[in-house]
């Protein structure tokens, strides 16, 4: 039997968010994948916060990315943290191409949790969540 790596349910997933964040999941509702710059030294910071880790600055530039990137890590779940039924997903941590320095965290789908390995590429999907919100995923591209 072919197991193939789901997203989480959002129904179950909620988010918050305050004044750093909210570009960042303003975007993502919108299906585009933004990342926070500094304005001072061009340094990628992820997760949003509200100073540079370079230089200390507070000057942020939103930037649209194209959300392809290389798999840095994963795990490998079968069990639904929700329910404890069976249920296959795969964490990962993404370097992301055209913000280098910054790692994002997400589930990687649509492939069998056996076949995935670090340096795997993989693009941006979207997974619906709770309140109209939508959570950044991956899956894998033939690159």
């Amino acid at each position: 039997m072919t197991v193939i790596a789901q997203a989480l349910p959002g129904d179950n997933i909620s988010i918050t968010m305050d004044n750093c964040t909210a570009p960042f999941w303003e975007a993502a509702r919108e299906h585009r994948l933004e990342v926070p710059k500094c304005g001072a030294c061009g340094t990628f910071r992820m997760p949003p916060r509200p100073y540079c880790p370079q230089c200390q600055s507070q000057e942020v530039e939103w930037t649209e990315i194209s959300g392809k990137g290389t798999v840095y890590s994963f795990a490998l779940c079968n069990r639904s943290p929700f329910t404890g039924e069976e249920f296959h997903y795969v964490p990962v941590v993404m370097d992301l191409d055209d913000a280098p320095g910054i790692r994002l965290v997400s589930n990687l789908v649509e492939v069998e949790p056996s076949a995935v390995s670090i340096g795997m590429r993989a693009e941006v999907a979207w997974n619906p969540i709770r309140d109209g919100w939508v959570l950044p995923i991956f899956r894998p591209t033939a690159e």
